[in-house]
C-alpha cells in the first residue's frame, strides 16, 4: 500500500509538538546569512525534505497562536524551523493543478516511474495546448470530419513525397484550397446510404454527397475502364477459389487476425528500424479509409495513414512494403533528382510514375507471402471494368460470384463508383485499375529492368530508367532492405507468376 508522506510526516511532527514545545531561536545570537543566488535558491527548493519548495523569500516566521493553559502569560509565537513547513489540505490545490498539467505531458515526462524518452527523437511538432505526437507511433487517430481535415495542412499524393518544410521563417503554411482526390471522393453520406441499402435487401441505389465535388474534368479522366487484363484478373481470382473454396477463406488463412493497435504499433517500429527511417514518418490509424492506406504529406510532414480494419497478422508487412518500402523511400530518392519538380518532369521528358509506382508497391505487398496471390489488384481491376456498365445494385450482386461477405462487397463496390452522385447511372472511378495494370507490365519485363535503379531514381516509370540513368544523383539515394539482393528479388518475381498461374507468352502478346 502506497501513502501520503505528506499525511505521514504531519502526524510524526504533531506528536512532537504535544509532548515538547519547539524552542525560540535568539534573534540576537543569530549569525545573518549572506543573500543567496538564485541558482542556490534554486537547489535547496529540490532539497527540501518533504518535496515542497522551502520558503526562502523572508527571515521573519509567520506568527502562530498558542492556547493559553489555565491563565498562564501567553507564549511568544513559535517560530517553526522551514525544513517542517507543511501545506494542509485544504490548501493543496495548486498541487492538484499541477497534477493536472502533468497529465497533459508525454508519458516518458509524468512521473518518476515512468520510462525515459528513446535516445533518438521520436517527436514531431506540438498539435496543441498540451498535445504531443510522436512519429512512426503516434496513438492520434485521423477520424476527424472531412470538414476539419481541409484546415488540417496542405495534403499532397504519394507520388509529390517528400514535401518537407524549408526553414523556420515566420510565414504561415498556405491553406490549402482542395482536399487531396482520394479524401474529397469519400461520401459525407456514407454510413446512411450505406444503412439504407442495406435495409433495402440492396436494391437500393445510393445517392452520395461530397464535401468539394471534383471538377467534371477530373472525373472524365478516370471514367473509362480498361479490360486488356480482364482475362488475367479473372483467372486470377479463380486459381484462389480452386485453393480455398471462398475469398472469406482465404482472407483468414493467409492474412490471419486482425491486429490490435499495440501490435500495430510495434509491427511499424520493427519495420521502420529494417528501412532505417525511425522518426521520419508520422503514422496514424483510422477506421474511415476506403484503402488499406495511404501515404500524403501533411502539415509538412510524411503522413502514413493505416486502415484498422486491414492490418491482419500476416498482411501488415506487406502493406508497409507497399507504402514506406516503395512509395516513401521513392519518393525521398525523387527529391534528390534534377526531375524532382514538375518543370524537371517536363524539361527531362518523363512518362508518368503510373502503373510502374503502384504496380511495383502492389508487388512488393505480396512479395515475401509463402502464396502470393494478387486477388486484391485482381479484384479490383474486375470491379472497375463491370462498374462502367452497371449500376451500383447491379454490380454488388454481380462481384457476388467471388465475395460472398455483403460488407466487403460494398467496399470493393464504393471504391468503383466513387466520385458519383447518383449510382443508379452506369460509370466507373478507374483509377483502382492501375494496380495490376502496373503489376502485369512490369512482370512482362521483370528480366530486363535493374530494379534498384528503378527505385533510386524515384517516381519514375520503367521505361525511362536506361535513358534517365547518366543523369542521376546517386550518392544517398535508398534502397529497401528487401530489394538489395537482385538475384533472389528475382526469384519472387518468378515466385510470383507462377502461383498466380500468369503465363508470360501471353504477358508479351499483350504487352509489346
Amino acid at each position: 500500500m502506497v501513502l501520503d508522506s505528506d499525511e505521514v510526516f504531519m502526524d510524526q511532527v504533531e506528536g512532537v509538538r504535544s509532548s515538547r514545545e519547539l524552542s525560540i531561536p535568539n534573534k540576537s545570537t543569530a549569525t545573518p546569512r549572506p543573500l543567496a543566488k538564485r541558482s542556490d535558491v534554486a537547489k535547496k527548493e529540490k532539497s527540501s525534505l518533504n518535496g515542497l519548495p522551502v520558503q526562502t523569500g523572508s527571515s521573519q516566521a509567520v506568527p502562530r497562536r498558542s492556547s493559553s493553559r489555565g491563565g498562564a502569560t501567553p507564549r511568544p509565537p513559535l517560530r517553526r524551523p522551514l525544513s517542517l513547513e507543511m501545506t494542509p489540505h485544504y490548501l493543496r490545490g495548486s498541487r492538484e493543478q499541477t497534477v493536472d498539467r502533468r497529465v497533459m505531458q508525454p508519458p516518458w515526462r509524468s512521473g518518476t516511474a515512468a520510462p525515459s524518452p528513446p535516445a533518438r527523437s521520436l517527436t514531431s511538432p506540438s498539435l496543441g495546448t498540451g498535445g504531443w505526437m510522436r512519429r512512426s507511433e503516434s496513438t492520434c487517430s485521423v477520424n476527424y470530419p472531412i470538414g476539419l481535415r481541409a484546415g488540417r495542412g496542405q495534403i499532397r499524393p504519394a507520388t509529390s513525397l517528400p514535401h518537407i518544410a524549408k526553414g523556420m521563417g515566420g510565414g504561415t503554411l498556405p491553406t490549402p484550397t482542395r482536399l487531396c482526390l482520394l479524401v474529397a471522393l469519400r461520401p459525407l453520406n456514407l454510413e446512411q446510404e450505406k444503412q439504407t441499402f442495406f435495409l433495402s435487401d440492396y436494391k437500393y441505389e445510393p445517392q452520395f454527397e461530397y464535401a468539394q465535388p471534383e471538377p467534371r474534368s477530373v472525373l472524365d479522366k478516370y471514367r473509362d475502364g480498361a479490360g486488356l487484363f480482364l482475362q488475367q484478373a479473372v483467372g486470377i481470382m479463380e486459381c484462389v477459389l480452386r485453393k480455398f473454396g471462398t475469398y472469406e477463406n482465404f482472407e483468414e488463412v493467409t492474412g490471419g487476425s486482425v491486429l490490435p493497435k499495440c501490435q500495430i504499433w510495434a509491427a511499424v517500429r520493427k519495420y521502420l528500424q529494417k528501412e532505417g527511417c525511425v522518426g521520419e514518418v508520422v503514422v496514424r490509424l483510422s477506421d474511415e479509409l476506403l484503402s488499406q492506406a495511404m501515404m500524403v504529406v501533411e502539415s509538412c510532414r510524411p503522413t502514413l495513414t493505416i486502415n484498422l480494419s486491414g492490418a491482419r497478422q500476416h498482411w501488415l508487412e506487406g502493406m508497409l512494403r507497399h507504402e514506406i518500402g516503395t512509395h516513401y523511400l521513392r519518393g525521398v530518392n525523387n527529391s534528390l533528382q534534377p526531375w524532382a519538380s514538375s518543370e524537371g518532369r517536363k524539361q527531362f521528358g518523363l512518362k508518368p510514375a503510373n502503373p510502374t509506382e503502384e504496380g511495383l508497391a502492389s508487388l512488393h505487398s505480396v512479395l515475401l507471402r509463402k502464396k502470393p496471390y494478387l486477388w486484391r489488384a485482381a479484384l479490383l481491376y474486375y470491379t472497375v471494368f463491370h462498374a462502367a456498365s452497371m449500376s451500383f445494385s447491379q454490380l454488388f450482386g454481380h462481384i457476388a460470384r467471388f465475395v460472398q461477405d455483403p460488407d466487403i462487397r460494398w467496399e470493393y463496390c464504393l471504391r468503383a463508383k466513387r466520385g458519383q452522385t447518383d449510382t443508379s447511372q452506369p460509370g466507373c472511378f478507374s483509377k483502382d485499375q492501375v494496380y495490376l495494370d502496373g503489376i502485369l507490365r512490369i512482370l512482362r519485363h521483370r528480366r530486363n529492368i535493374d530494379f534498384k535503379m528503378l527505385t533510386s531514381l524515384g517516381k519514375v516509370s520503367f521505361e525511362d530508367v536506361e535513358r534517365l540513368r547518366p543523369l542521376a544523383s546517386l550518392p544517398r539515394t535508398r534502397i529497401p532492405h528487401f530489394m538489395r539482393d537482385q538475384e533472389r528479388y528475382l526469384q519472387h518475381l518468378d515466385h510470383i507468376v507462377s502461383v498466380n498461374e500468369l503465363d508470360d507468352e501471353t504477358l508479351q502478346h499483350l504487352v509489346p
